[in-house]
């Protein structure tokens, strides 16, 4: 599939948009919540896609009147989840966008996890040599749905955001890509 001529570079985001770990992330914060006795149904876990698991259980830890260290509580959750990594499966019809413009145009993952663990992923799924920036949770002040990290991955790439298309498989995701000027894609639909 040809881009428009005004698109010049790609964003994705990773968890559930070119790795399908979702239902692994699910797995790991059942363990979390039990431990922490938080009260975390399935439907809200997935609305709440790309938002760090810091905030996430700092939410919940005030909604619930529950004490917590919510960073520890997420490492916690980042070392339920590290062991199920060799599980990730690519969600093969937006890992083939991104192969296919491989080399034409600039692209970038925006994603809400950290670091070394959307890193992981994508060596995992051998898919990290196509994105000349990676940027996580750690790397912006705002998160999903603010804009914010879709615009430093297309900073980060040298593209005006106006001129990227951003991937999301989360409403929050697609708020913060249009947020950020970008022309958005569900992938809810190509998958």
């Amino acid at each position: 599939m040809k881009l428009p001529a005004h698109i010049k570079g790609l964003v994705f985001d990773c968890d559930g948009t070119l790795a399908d770990t979702m239902p692994l992330h699910w797995r790991a914060w059942q363990v979390i919540a039990k431990k922490y006795k938080l009260h975390f149904p399935e439907d809200r876990f997935y609305s709440l896609g790309g938002v760090p698991s810091r905030d996430i259980l700092k939410m919940l830890a005030k909604e619930q009147g529950v004490t917590l260290d919510h960073i520890q509580a997420a490492h916690e959750k980042e070392n339920a989840y590290l062991p199920l990594m060799a599980q990730v499966e690519p969600i093969h019809a937006v890992v083939e966008i991104a192969k296919a413009n491989y080399g034409k145009i600039p692209m970038a993952v925006a994603s809400g996890g950290t670091q070394p663990i959307i890193v992981q992923v994508l060596e995992h799924l051998k898919i990290r040599h196509l994105f000349g920036a990676v940027v996580t949770s750690e790397m912006v002040k705002n998160q999903k749905p603010a804009p914010d990290i879709f615009i430093e991955a297309a900073r980060r790439i040298g593209v005006d955001p106006k001129c990227c298309r951003g991937y999301e498989d989360t409403d929050l995701g697609m708020t913060a890509i249009r947020a950020a000027g970008m022309e958005a894609v569900d992938v809810r639909g190509l998958i």
